[in-house]
């Protein structure tokens, strides 16, 4: 419970940043398959198949289609990673020097840090997908809200998994330099995922 109410604080922080910041522009999916609302937004998304689109998209005027055409593609390479754990992806989004501001404990600085979160993740989630729900791009940040899916069928901490269906939340702010993400600030509602794993104490 505290974890999700976390989360929705940080998406109203993010969106009340994304307002006073300047006009906005939002596109979002409807439940009959249309997008709506304003071309320009609709413009900045990369439509490659291999990529992970963006469910809904706002974006601050102020910075520029430029810059913010380079950071919404910055963020479905990051999450294509997460959603397919190719490293090619990581690579294209995140900087030499990337840090992690919230690096959870064993998890290495850097960008082998994603790369080991990933593995780990995988093996015990193989079939792990994720959705980028929500992107907002503000200034030279980027925040996302991302629903990851699967089955865990693989093993956790010695544990093996019975098919347990997997669905929760997770909130990443990015912050973009010259040309990639330079580092981060993330919280994931690893209640809910180890209650669906089955391993809570």
């Amino acid at each position: 419970m505290r974890s999700r109410t976390l989360i929705r604080a940080v998406a109203v922080a993010a969106s009340v940043a994304a307002l006073a910041g300047g006009t906005v522009a939002v596109a979002s999916a409807h439940d009959d398959g249309t997008r709506s609302t304003h071309a320009w937004p609709q413009r900045l998304i990369d439509r490659s198949p291999d990529l992970v689109q963006p469910e809904s998209l706002t974006v601050d005027h102020s910075i520029g289609q430029r810059r913010a055409a380079q950071e919404v593609h910055l963020a479905q390479q990051l999450y294509t990673f997460w959603n397919t754990g190719q490293q090619k992806y990581l690579d294209a989004a995140i900087s030499p020097q990337f840090k992690d501001n919230t690096l959870p404990a064993g998890r290495p600085q850097g960008p082998a840090g994603p790369v080991f979160a990933s593995k780990n993740f995988r093996t015990a989630v193989p079939d792990l997908t994720c959705e980028l729900s929500d992107v907002l791009v503000t200034g030279d940040k980027i925040t996302a809200r991302m629903v990851f899916h699967g089955h865990f069928t693989g093993t956790f901490n010695g544990v093996q998994g019975k098919g347990q269906n997997v669905d929760f939340n997770a909130i990443d702010i990015q912050h973009v330099g010259t040309d990639k993400i330079i580092e981060d600030w993330h919280i994931e509602d690893n209640q809910t995922l180890m209650s669906q794993l089955g391993v809570n104490n």
